[in-house]
């Protein structure tokens, strides 16, 4: 007998039934309507700590749905790219920080915004003051400043006051790739292009403080802060009594250079000089301790086990890395004509390099066609990076120009040089510590090849000055037998 089930009936014509029955209904509705939510709430927490561990696993956190405010915000949280024909022929894994997507260009827009902020936080810099900004460079700092300076501003109540932000003025050499000198013309700055002295001229030495050489470009840029702040003195004031209160030298020292101490109010008011001196200002360590190193940290998960620099971002990001781990490499690379290869103290000891022989340079500085990187004298900055520098291998202009011919050959990248001398230390670290099953170097892709089409992209320029062409030095740096 198959079986059957028999409900009882209900009598809906009474009222006590009719209750009886919305009452059961309500109860299953709400049954049902509780364990969805509950369902709900848990496929949402469940989301959320899937989030959660994505978020604390991924290298950065994606802008992709927020609205930035100005150019500013695209300062920083460049990706990292995996640099495909170096990695799988060396069987490791070279990774570059793509600086060159940063708004101004190069990884020096990092530096300028973290020298301009801390200048406004500690009171020296105030906008629509008229004050200017100076600074000496071969061009990528400068141009970053002069993009960020425009930048900076506050709302203004009254239309009287001055333009918002900051005028700038920038000493470069006479010898930099023309591009540089457009972009900071476009960019509203002042350019005053001078030759580079000697390090022995005695102009040179005229502000030097003890124990350092200062470039003449820095004195340059230092004086004419001082310049531009004695112009706004008062007349009836005396500048033997008193220095101007609109001339604002930053350096290392503890305390801040001015002319004098001076009301708050005139402070706030009054056109000021401020000299960047990104060579000796903390601010350019601290915007990579704090910024790209533990960017790179994240995005490389902790697998880092080398970090290949020139000497501008090498501090900072070397130390930091250091301090997660010390057992990651900090590896400088460093251009012919350069004194940090020999300093570098894993070396010589000593600032010199035999290409600075009387007689024997082909530019009036540092002897090399890679820009950005090299210096002949020991920076404030550079000083902090010596005790966790643990190599330093020298690029010839050479190696540099072969490996930016090769990888856009082989990558489609177009890069500058210092990025492509950054590649070439990676691959003689490889070689000298005989990696090949994995490991991970990270370095800096500084700026784009678009700034050097007249000298490290013209191969004309190359050419005349007797430096090959030839992607086969990086293809035997590669080659399976190759020493490095």
């Amino acid at each position: 007998m198959p079986f059957q089930l028999t409900l009882p009936s209900i009598d809906l014509s009474s009222p006590n039934s009719r209750h009886l029955l919305y009452g059961v209904l309500l109860g299953l509705s709400l049954s049902i309507t509780t364990a969805a939510f509950a369902h709900q709430v848990n496929q949402y927490e469940e989301a959320r700590r899937e989030r959660r561990e994505k978020k604390e696993l991924s290298p950065i956190e994606l802008r992709r749905d927020d609205v930035l405010d100005g150019v500013t915000g695209l300062i920083g949280n460049t990706p990292l790219v995996r640099i495909k024909s170096l990695s799988d022929a060396l069987g490791v894994e070279i990774v570059g920080k793509a600086e060159f997507l940063n708004p101004g260009g190069s990884v020096k827009d990092r530096v300028a915004l973290r020298v301009i902020q801390d200048a406004e936080r500690e009171g020296l810099l105030h906008p629509h003051t008229g004050s200017r900004i100076f600074e000496g460079t071969v061009g990528s700092t400068g141009i970053s400043i002069a993009t960020i300076a425009k930048a900076r501003h506050v709302s203004l109540l009254f239309n009287s006051l001055p333009p918002s932000g900051y005028d700038t003025t920038i000493i470069m050499p006479d010898d930099v790739a023309q591009e540089k000198v457009h972009a900071l013309l476009a960019l509203g700055a002042d350019v005053q292009r001078v030759r580079p002295a000697s390090i022995v001229d005695k102009k040179q030495a005229r502000f030097s403080p003890p124990l350092y050489i200062i470039a003449p470009l820095n004195n340059l840029a230092r004086e004419a802060a001082l310049h531009f702040g004695r112009a706004f003195v008062p007349a009836a004031q005396s500048l033997d009594d008193a220095g101007p209160p609109d001339v604002v030298v930053r350096t290392t020292a503890p305390r801040t250079e001015t002319g004098s101490v001076s009301e708050e109010a005139d402070l706030c008011e009054r056109p000021r000089g401020f000299f960047a001196d990104q060579f000796e200002n903390r601010s350019n360590f601290d915007a990579h301790y704090e910024g790209t190193g533990p960017e790179l940290w994240r995005q490389t998960r902790g697998r880092v086990r080398a970090f290949v620099s020139g000497a501008g971002t090498i501090a900072g990001v070397g130390r930091f890395l250091k301090s997660i781990n010390e057992d990651v490499q900090v590896i400088l690379a460093d251009p012919e004509g350069s004194g940090l290869y020999n300093k570098a103290y894993v070396k010589h000891g000593v600032m010199f390099d035999r290409r600075e022989a009387e007689g024997t340079k082909r530019r009036h500085q540092v002897d090399t066609v890679v820009e950005g990187i090299g210096i002949n004298r020991l920076t404030h900055n550079f000083d902090l990076a010596l005790p966790i520098i643990d190599d330093a291998f020298r690029v010839t202009d050479a190696e540099a120009v072969s490996m930016s011919r090769y990888l856009v050959q082989n990558d489609g990248l177009f890069l500058g040089s210092s990025s492509a001398a950054n590649l070439v230390a990676c691959i003689k670290l490889v070689r000298k510590m005989g990696w090949k099953d994995g490991e991970m170097i990270s370095t800096i892709l500084c700026d784009s090849g678009s700034r050097h089409y007249s000298k490290f992209w013209n191969d004309e320029y190359l050419r005349k000055a007797g430096i090959p062409i030839d992607t086969g030095i990086v293809e035997k740096m590669l080659a399976p037998d190759s020493s490095g």
